[in-house]
C-alpha cells in the first residue's frame, strides 16, 4: 500500500444527504442551461429591447422615510441570491459538522485546490488584462467555479467519474465561493457605512442568541434575517454576504436518543387520542428532532437550483453578441484574460494545489481516483458561470467592459467544459493516467475501492 493510499478516508460510501445535493445540483444545471441559451436568444433576437426594458424596469420598496429603489436584475442579484448565498453557507456548515469533510485532514487537498485554483487564475488574468486601469478589476471573475454547471458536466462523465471526486469537487467549490465571498466583501465594497454595519453586526449577535437558546420558531429568525439584510445592504457590503453568514449559523447533526424518543412519544400519544393538539405537539417534536440545517436545505435547495439560479442567468447572461461584439472580445484584454484565467489557471492552480496537499502528512483525500481524473476535476472548475457573472456587475461599470467580461465568462465556461469531457474521455480509453515521475505515490484505480453507484 502506497503512502497516499494509506492517507485515504474509511469510508467507503459517501453521504445520503451529499448525494440529495449533487442530484439537485446536477438537475438544477439543466434549468440553469435552458435559462442560459434563452437569455442569449432573447438579447440577440429582434425583440431584444424588451429584454433590456425589462431588467432594467425600476422597483423601489419604501418603509417610512428608508427608500429602495433598484433595477429588476440588481433585485434578483442582490435580493434572489441572497438565498443562492445561504444554501452555500448552510451546505458549508453541513459538510464540517456531519459531512465528509468532519474530518478536518480531509479538507486539506480541497483547500489547497481551491487555493491554486484562486492564485493562478487571478495572476493570469492581471498578467494579460494589466495590473493598472479598469481593465485589472476584472480579476475576480476569473477564480470562480459553478458548482451546478460543473457537477452537470460530471453527470454527462457517467461512472468514469466516481461520487467521491463529485464530492472532492463539491467541496473545493466550497472552499472557492468562500473565498469569492471574501473577496466581494474586501475588493468590491465602496462607501463603507462604518455605523450600518455595526447594526448588521448586532443582528448577527441576535441570530446567534436564538440558536444558542434553541428557539425553534422561524418566525424571530425570519424577523431578524430581513433586518439583517437590510442593515448589510445600507452598509455598503454586498447583502448576499449575509446570506452566507446566516448559513454558517446552523450546523447539522444527528438526532439525539432523547429527541426520537420525545418524537415516537408524541406520535403514539397522538395515534391513541387524535386531536389537533396532540398533532401539533407530535409536528413540533418531529420537526425538532431534526437539524435545523437539513430542514432549510430541504426546502431551500429545489427553490434555489430550480428557480433563483436560473432565474439569475436570464437576467444576466443576455449579451448581445451581434454588431461586432464577437470580435471586439477577441481583441479585449477583459475577455482573453477571463478564458484564459478559467482554462488554463484553474487547471493548472487546481492539480498544482492538490499535489501540494498530498505530500503533507496531515492530508488525506477522499480516494478511489488517480491523478487524471484529478485533471478531468481541475478542468471542469473552470466553468465559472453565476458567481463570474455576479463579480461582472460589481467589477465593471462600463457597459462595454461588462460585455466583454460576459462573452469571456461564456466562451470560457464552454472551452472548460469540452476540456474536462475530452480528458475524462481520454483516461476511459487509456484506463486512467498517473502524473509524470509520480508512480510511487499514485492514487488506486476505481477498482481497488468498490463504489456502489
Amino acid at each position: 500500500m502506497t503512502a497516499v493510499t494509506s492517507r485515504l478516508l474509511p469510508r467507503a460510501d459517501i453521504t445520503a444527504a451529499a448525494r440529495d445535493y449533487l442530484r439537485t445540483e446536477a438537475g438544477g444545471a439543466v434549468l440553469l442551461l435552458l435559462a442560459t441559451v434563452a437569455a442569449l436568444v432573447w438579447a440577440n433576437s429582434p425583440w431584444s429591447d424588451s429584454y433590456t426594458s425589462l431588467w432594467d424596469t425600476h422597483l423601489s420598496v419604501q418603509l417610512g422615510g428608508s427608500v429602495i429603489d433598484e433595477s429588476l436584475r440588481h433585485w434578483v442579484n442582490d435580493g434572489l441570491m441572497t438565498l443562492f448565498f445561504l444554501l452555500v453557507g448552510l451546505e458549508i456548515a453541513r459538510e464540517l459538522s456531519v459531512g465528509e469533510y468532519q474530518d478536518r485532514r480531509a479538507v486539506v487537498a480541497p483547500a489547497l485546490a481551491a487555493l491554486g485554483g484562486l492564485v493562478v487564475p487571478a495572476a493570469l488574468y492581471l498578467a494579460i488584462a494589466g495590473v493598472d486601469g479598469a481593465e485589472a478589476a476584472g480579476w475576480g471573475i476569473a477564480i470562480s467555479t459553478d458548482t451546478a454547471f460543473a457537477l452537470g458536466v460530471l453527470a454527462l462523465v457517467g461512472p468514469r467519474c466516481p461520487n467521491r471526486l463529485r464530492i472532492f469537487l463539491l467541496a473545493l467549490a466550497i472552499v472557492d465561493d468562500v473565498a469569492a465571498i471574501g473577496v466581494i466583501a474586501l475588493f468590491y465594497t465602496d462607501d463603507l457605512d462604518l455605523g450600518a454595519l455595526a447594526v448588521a453586526g448586532l443582528l448577527f449577535l441576535a441570530l446567534v442568541a436564538l440558536r444558542t437558546a434553541r428557539v425553534s420558531n422561524p418566525a424571530p429568525y425570519g424577523v431578524v434575517a430581513v433586518l439583517l439584510w437590510l442593515a448589510t445592504y445600507a452598509s455598503g457590503v454586498h447583502p448576499t454576504v449575509a446570506g452566507v453568514a446566516m448559513g454558517l449559523l446552523f450546523a447539522s447533526y444527528a438526532p439525539s436518543a432523547a429527541d426520537l424518543e420525545r418524537a415516537e412519544m408524541a406520535g403514539r400519544s397522538f395515534l391513541s387520542a387524535p386531536s389537533a393538539e396532540r398533532a401539533r405537539e407530535a409536528m413540533l417534536s418531529l420537526r425538532t428532532s431534526v437539524a435545523a440545517n437539513d430542514r432549510l436545505t430541504l426546502r431551500l435547495h429545489p427553490v434555489v437550483s430550480f428557480a433563483v439560479v436560473p432565474l439569475f442567468a436570464l437576467a444576466n447572461a443576455g449579451v448581445p453578441l451581434g454588431g461586432g461584439a464577437l470580435r471586439e472580445a477577441a481583441t479585449s484584454r477583459v475577455a482573453i484574460g477571463i478564458v484564459v484565467g478559467l482554462v488554463v489557471g484553474k487547471l493548472l492552480g487546481v492539480v498544482a494545489g492538490t499535489w501540494c496537499a498530498l505530500r503533507l502528512p496531515a492530508a488525506r483525500f477522499v480516494g478511489g481516483v488517480r491523478w487524471g481524473q484529478v485533471t478531468g476535476v481541475a478542468s471542469v472548475a473552470g466553468i465559472g458561470f453565476t458567481i463570474a457573472l455576479f463579480v461582472t456587475d460589481l467589477a465593471f461599470d462600463d457597459p462595454a467592459l461588462q460585455q466583454d467580461a460576459k462573452i469571456g465568462i461564456l466562451a470560457g465556461s464552454l472551452l472548460a467544459a469540452l476540456v474536462s469531457l475530452g480528458v475524462f474521455r481520454f483516461l476511459s480509453a487509456r484506463g486512467g493516467l498517473c502524473l509524470p515521475g509520480d508512480a510511487p505515490r499514485e492514487l488506486p484505480a476505481l477498482s481497488a475501492i468498490p463504489d456502489p453507484d
